[in-house]
This record gives C-alpha cells, structure tokens and sequence, in this order.
C-alpha cells in the first residue's frame, strides 16, 4: 500500500469517527444521562434519535443526485466542520426543540460524511487493488462507538451531560486537522486510471439493485431499535448489574473487527450469502432481550449487535460499488437513503410502542422481525454467486 492509500484510509477512518461514532451514536450512551436531567419519555427519545435520522436520510438523498466530481474533499470538509458543532451545541442548550434541531443538522452532515468519504477511500482502494480493505475503513465507527463508551462516563461524572457534549467535540477538532493533512487531491493521471472501472462479472445485475436497497432499507429500520435503546434497556433492567455504558463498550469493541471479518467472508462465500447470513445472525442478538434482560444477555445481544451491523454496511455497500462502480458516491447515497428512511421511522415506533406497553419487548420483536423479512429479499440474488461458491471448493 502506498503513502496517499495508507492516509486516505486513516482519514477516512477518523471522518467516520467524527460523523458516525461520535456525532450521530454518542447520543446511545449520553442518553440515559439526559433522561435522567430532564425526565423526558422514551417517546422523545425515539423522537429525538428519529429528527437525526430524518437529517441522516435528507442528506443521503441529497448526496446521491450531486455532482460533485473535484469538489468531494472540500464538501467533506465542511460537512465535518458542521458536524462538530452540531455536537458541541447539544452541550449548550437544553431547549429540546433546539436538540431536535441539531440533532436533524448533525445526520444531514453524517450522510453527507459517509457517502462522501465511502466514496473517496473506496475509489482510491479500487485504483490501487485494494479494494478488500475496504473493512479497515468502515471499522471507524466501531473505534468511534468503543470511544464514546470509554470516555462519556468519566467525562459526565466531571462535566455532567453537557460537558460530555463539548468534550467530544473538542476531540473532533484534533481529528479533524489530520484529515485535511491525509486527504488530499488524486492527481489527474492516477483518477484517470480508475474511471475505466467495470461491474464485476460475480456480482448481480444492475436490476437486481432494487432487491439490496430494499433489504438494505429493513436494515435500517430493524437495526437502529437497538443501536438507539440498548443503553436505556439497560439502564432500566433490574436484573442487569453494571455499567449501562459498558454494554455500549462491547458493541463498538465488536464492530471494529467486524467490517473485516465479514469482508473476508463475502470475498471467499459470496457478497449476497454473507449479508443474509449476517443479518439473520443480527436478528438474532436483537431479540435476545425480549426474552431476558440480564447482564449475560444483554452483553450478548451487544455483542452480536456490534459483531453484524457495520458488517452488513461493509458488505452491502461493497456489494453496490461492484454493481454499479462508476459513480460510486451517488449509487451510495441511494442505498444510503433508503437504510436512512428505514432508521429514521425505527426510534419513533419503537419508542411509542415502548411507552405505550411500558416494555422494551414488543419493539424488540418487531424489529427482528423486519429484519428477518428484509434477509429473505435477498435469496433472488444467490443464483448470481454459484459459479464463485463452487470457486471456493
């Protein structure tokens, strides 16, 4: 791996840290701290987490009909300097209308940062043919989520909830200063090289997109009632002992070998296999709950959590480059859109099923459920990978 492939990839790495781990899950592990301040519902929590989700979608929308050709590292640059602020103005106000605000600014800006970075590292990857590290760049938002963990506790018990806002923020910032140094323009001639990109012979057809988006879009609905509640489960249970944010802990610690692992496994079994493996594997750490909430099952079901859902973006996304890989940045933010839409109506539902039956449990199953149904619509596209399983044998 050359210089400039080696620091597009960290900073891509930090991007996602910046945008995913800390801008858009931090509010996972702050959340019972707020709640705790201010007493609000589990309505408005799944209210709050969907205004990010609805910016997460618009700007996935947005991204995807951009032209943006040379302009992609200055648009990343701002969408990350946007970021940053967002969060740290969720530590100086505590008008909730306000946080809905910021919160919707601060997914606008998360897409914008995934789509744009995916694209950008995952476009250098492929002209240099190493395009099978593209798990070490989506392992950014389990560092991230593992980061918030270890640091929102200590950091709330100094500065309160607030603090812990603008403390993030302030690491960002030094993240940020390496990006600008280790993402810089491609020359023409190497970018040149890269254009003459084909579909690959292995992966489905253009028209079987369709049935990736939809899965990809059940993803997200399914998913994000975990990856916004399990703190606050836990937090809850009185038959969990420990730290709520250590369950946190484990779902980045799991996420962050995750994007490799099953990228090795899709490239040996096929990119369709693994992502319906993987999402019924998921299916599984998300019910767990519904049937137990103690400390053993909830670090389980936070494993299993963390194991899968990085590694279905890893596989999903991968699986769209190789479909469509000219113009990646806009086939990314089409996918992107419709896992946003997905995760976006998630909180709400499950938050209003929540308060309504005073449990956790039925949004749990209805989740699973979601994304059970979402892993069944890709079995149309296992007849496209026989020829690369037989390969394998």
């Amino acid at each position: 791996m050359n210089k400039q492939t080696f620091q597009y990839l960290i900073g891509g790495i930090f991007a996602l840290v910046i945008a995913m781990g800390i801008g858009r899950f931090s509010y996972t592990v702050i959340l019972p701290y707020m709640q705790e301040t201010f007493a609000f519902s589990r309505a408005i929590a799944g209210f709050l987490a969907t205004s990010n989700y609805l910016g997460y979608l618009v700007g996935a929308l947005v991204a995807g009909r951009l032209q943006l050709a040379d302009k992609r590292i200055p648009f990343l640059q701002i969408a990350l300097v946007m970021s940053i602020l967002t969060t740290a103005f969720m530590g100086f106000t505590d008008t909730i209308m306000v946080w809905y605000v910021l919160r919707f600014l601060s997914g606008l800006m998360s897409a914008f940062i995934f789509v744009v970075a995916a694209s950008l590292v995952l476009d250098q990857l492929a002209r240099k043919g190493k395009a099978h590290l593209s798990g070490l760049f989506y392992s950014g938002v389990g560092m991230g989520i593992a980061l918030s963990a270890i640091i929102v506790s200590p950091i709330h018990a100094i500065f309160n909830w607030n603090g812990t806002w603008i403390a993030l923020a302030l690491f960002c910032i030094i993240l940020f200063i390496f990006i600008i140094i280790f993402i810089k323009p491609v020359t023409p001639s190497a970018q040149q090289k890269g254009s003459t990109a084909k579909a690959s012979p292995k992966a489905p057809p253009a028209i079987w997109m369709k049935w990736l988006i939809i899965a990809y879009s059940l993803e997200g609905l399914g998913y994000i009632v975990t990856g916004t509640f399990i703190v606050s489960i836990a937090e809850e249970s009185t038959s969990f002992h420990g730290d709520a944010a250590f369950v946190w802990f484990v779902v980045g610690v799991a996420a962050i070998p995750s994007c490799i692992v099953w990228s090795k496994l899709a490239q040996r079994y096929g990119y369709v296999r693994t992502l319906l493996i993987s999402m019924l594997f998921q299916g599984l750490g998300i019910v767990l709950p519904a049937f137990a909430t103690n400390t053993i099952t909830l670090y389980i079901s936070a494993f299993i959590f963390g194991a899968t859902f990085m590694g279905i973006t890893t596989v999903a996304t991968t699986l769209a480059r190789q479909i469509s890989p000219v113009n990646s940045h806009q086939i990314l933010g089409y996918l992107t859109a419709g896992y946003a839409l997905g995760q976006m109506i998630g909180p709400s539902l499950a938050g209003a099923l929540a308060n309504y039956t005073n449990s956790y449990q039925y949004a749990l199953f209805g989740a699973t459920a979601v994304i059970v149904v979402g892993a069944l619509c890709l079995i149309s596209g296992l007849k496209y990978e026989k020829i690369s399983s037989l390969e394998t044998l």
